[in-house]
């Protein structure tokens, strides 16, 4: 049973748009434990947050993930008997996520108990091309029986969300968020329309079939019947076409639902299919990993890379949910995880995509610039740590607003796009005043000491076991990168695009003096650093700490979150995920030895509680020339979910791991960094490896680079890179030695 419950997740169908979890179409026996659910992207409600004791500006509600109408249901009857996996003899069984042509498939041989041997074929689709269209197609072979076979179609509109009081990573409360407000039938079609009460969005279901099917109301669903004959060594197949609109995209869910479901099977189920390959053919051809040497890496590596093509909001309305559209895990919630470690692989695959996700943060800027008000501050704008709609979602502070890493991480994401993609108009745009703004709670939050460095207190960095500290190094070194390019991109919107800098001078109220102020905080920047250790602290406090004793803590008390209170958890020198060793991922920036004895003293102090923090360290290992152990959380990171490595894939899967999986093989074995100066690239490949390959695109150009006993760069349009310090140029081919180390 759990081990189904994990396939749920691992063989979700989704598109970004809509995410149906992998349920069994027919369904379970009674008692068995599943998460049936449907869901779209950034559709909500708005729930109460309750505390035992308050405090002025705690977020009094939140938005939550809706688990929408369930169209998943289809039965199938013959001789009295319905097809489920659980009831009479299974002969033959296989299930595969098709990643190249991007559907999920089910075959299974089946002896009913009345013993008619049947073939059925399951797949499921959700399409790239029209994002609210999900097909689900049967064929059904008969092996000995000829008869009629009943087709039970439904559209169920009782439904609920997951909750488990136990788990703090899984909601405890509102389950029953959405509601009927209007269902019926017409023409050969049949519609169901839910509305959630507090947030008042509409969400609509629309669905028909290529064969002819009797609709009636039933309860709380509608249901649609149809009688088949079928002969023995025959087949019959018919197709669900299930259309998702909801009222965030859409200004009449159930008319435009019938019109788009009307145009779906007027083009029929092949033009889907072929429609779908060919949009995944253009995705691969800038995103398929190639591995040569170990059987299983490259269909994990490019498994994940799928998952995130899967689970990314196609348009700026939405972004990427911490567990996708696979599963309730944190609510639905976007965090931090978007821009680190997702958005990277858009920038260097799909701009466009990551384009319209970072552009979510411009469209949801008004909230941010709220929330700074909230939190004390004059002006500016706090990126929420956990949200849908854009206002603040976090019931916790020490481990979530306190984080206000996460203005700075944004900032890096919109700034790594522009060194990838030469944008400055994007910039111009929409990406400075996220930067400015964002920019400008640096200086609010921070303060000169008497030494005339500038220091930023009570925070809380990515290792969320150290709550509330000051200095912390990876948010005091973002920041000043942060504040760096928020002057850089002063400057040269001010060069390039003179007009437009006077209308952003005057709509963003800027000032010469502020700039000069933002130039200043970044060249006095504190980070902390201990000489006698010879590496940057985690913060000023870190160091100190009581050592946490690791041999005495059994395999089951992790993660330490949901065994050890959290008082007693910030009070040891012990980490969630990776931190400094993070920043010196992120920024490539410290001195060599610097980054070797801080990533040695660091890691045995880490317990990997989050999914984050094994790619980190695969990355950094990498950086460090220690491949067989950059290797070993490669193969943390690609297994995570297909292992169910922290027992919660039931709940969706990690998707940043996903993107931790993809730039720890790119930026880790590739050694790939993106700089002022171009691109680089410092690749140590794992012995085990005979060769790697990896696409992307770098300012318009689709390079490719091969590592094998030589590093070769093909490109279409000539580019200059960095290869091992060395700068060169490239018009179409290049091979250079590859020594194995930097």
């Amino acid at each position: 049973n759990q081990e189904l419950l994990v396939d749920e997740s691992l063989f979700f169908t989704g598109n970004g748009y809509i995410g149906a979890r992998g349920n069994f179409e027919e369904g379970y026996p009674e008692g068995f434990n599943t998460i049936r659910g449907t869901y779209i992207n950034g559709f909500y409600e708005i729930i109460d947050v309750e505390y035992g004791e308050s405090a002025h500006g705690f977020p009094d509600t939140a938005q939550k993930l809706v688990n929408v109408f369930d169209a998943q249901t289809i039965d199938i009857e013959i001789d009295g008997d319905r097809f489920s996996l659980f009831q009479g003899q299974l002969i033959d069984y296989h299930r595969e996520l098709n990643i190249k042509s991007g559907y999920a498939l089910r075959d299974v041989e089946w002896i009913s108990p009345k013993g008619h041997h049947l073939k059925l074929s399951i797949k499921r689709m959700a399409s790239f091309e029209c994002l609210e269209l999900m097909m689900t197609d049967y064929t059904i072979s008969s092996l000995n029986y000829s008869g009629p076979i009943r087709v039970l179609s439904s559209l169920e509109g009782d439904v609920s969300n997951y909750t488990d009081p136990k788990d703090p990573r899984v909601a405890s409360k509102h389950s029953k968020l959405l509601k009927i407000s209007d269902l019926g039938i017409f023409k050969d079609m049949a519609y169901m329309i839910g509305s959630v009460l507090r947030s008042q969005l509409e969400m609509g279901v629309t669905y028909a079939h290529s064969i002819d099917m009797e609709y009636r109301t039933k309860g709380t669903g509608i249901e649609g019947e149809s009688i088949i004959d079928i002969t023995e060594g025959a087949s019959l197949s018919f197709t669900k076409y299930v259309i998702y609109t909801d009222s965030i995209r859409h200004h009449k869910v159930q008319e435009d639902g019938a019109l788009i479901l009307q145009n779906a099977i007027s083009k029929g189920r092949e033009f889907w299919y072929s429609s779908q390959k060919a949009y995944l053919d253009r995705f691969w051809s800038t995103s398929y990993i190639e591995i040569f040497g170990e059987e299983g890496v490259e269909a994990a590596i490019n498994y994940s890379i799928y998952q995130l093509l899967a689970s990314a909001g196609k348009d700026v309305r939405s972004n990427i949910p911490a567990k996708g559209l696979s599963g309730e895990g944190y609510e639905g919630h976007y965090f931090w995880d978007t821009e680190i470690f997702m958005v990277p692989f858009f920038t260097l695959t799909n701009p466009a995509i990551a384009k319209n996700l970072l552009r979510f943060r411009y469209e949801t800027l008004s909230n941010a610039k709220e929330e700074a008000v909230n939190l004390g501050h004059k002006k500016g704008a706090k990126i929420p740590w956990r949200t849908i709609a854009g206002s603040e979602c976090s019931a916790y502070f020490p481990g979530g607003s306190a984080q206000y890493h996460i203005n700075a991480d944004v900032a890096y994401s919109n700034i790594q796009y522009y060194l990838y993609s030469s944008d400055l108009s994007y910039i111009r745009d929409y990406g400075f005043e996220v930067i400015l703004e964002t920019a400008r709670l640096w200086l609010e939050i921070g303060h000169f000491d008497e030494l005339g460095r500038f220091l930023i207190d009570g925070v809380t960095g990515p290792d969320e076991y150290t709550a509330f500290v000051n200095n912390n190094y990876y948010t005091n070194a973002m920041a000043q990168y942060h504040l760096e390019w928020t002057v850089k991109f002063s400057r040269m919107l001010q060069k390039n695009f003179a007009a437009s800098w006077q209308e952003l001078t005057l709509k963003l109220h800027i000032t010469t003096q502020e700039i000069e102020n933002m130039e200043q905080a970044a060249q006095k920047m504190f980070l902390p650093y201990n000489e006698e250790l010879g590496i940057h602290m985690q913060d000023d406090s870190f160091l100190g700490k009581k050592e946490w004793d690791f041999k005495y803590v059994p395999r089951e008390n992790y993660p330490l979150v949901l065994h050890y209170h959290p008082m007693y958890i910030y009070r040891h020198k012990v980490l969630k995920q990776a931190d400094v060793v993070l920043a010196h991922f992120l920024l490539d920036s410290a001195p060599e030895e610097v980054i070797d004895r801080s990533y040695h003293y660091y890691e045995k102090l880490t317990t990997h509680d989050s999914s984050l923090s094994p790619c980190v360290h695969s990355i950094m290992a990498s950086r460090i020339n220690d491949p067989e152990k950059a290797y070993h959380y490669l193969v943390k990171t690609l297994r995570l979910d297909l292992d169910n490595l922290h027992n919660n894939t039931k709940d969706g899967l990690h998707i940043a791991n996903a993107g931790g999986a993809y730039m720890a093989i790119v930026y880790g074995f590739g050694g790939l960094r993106i700089k002022e100066d171009g691109l680089h690239l410092k690749p140590t490949k794992p012995h085990r490896w005979s060769k790697m390959v990896f696409p992307m695109q770098y300012q318009g150009a689709l390079v490719k680079v091969t590592l094998e006993k030589r590093i070769l760069i093909e490109t279409d349009q000539p580019i200059d890179l960095w290869i091992d310090g060395k700068l060169c140029h490239v018009e179409s081919y290049l091979e250079v030695p590859y020594h194995g180390k930097h």
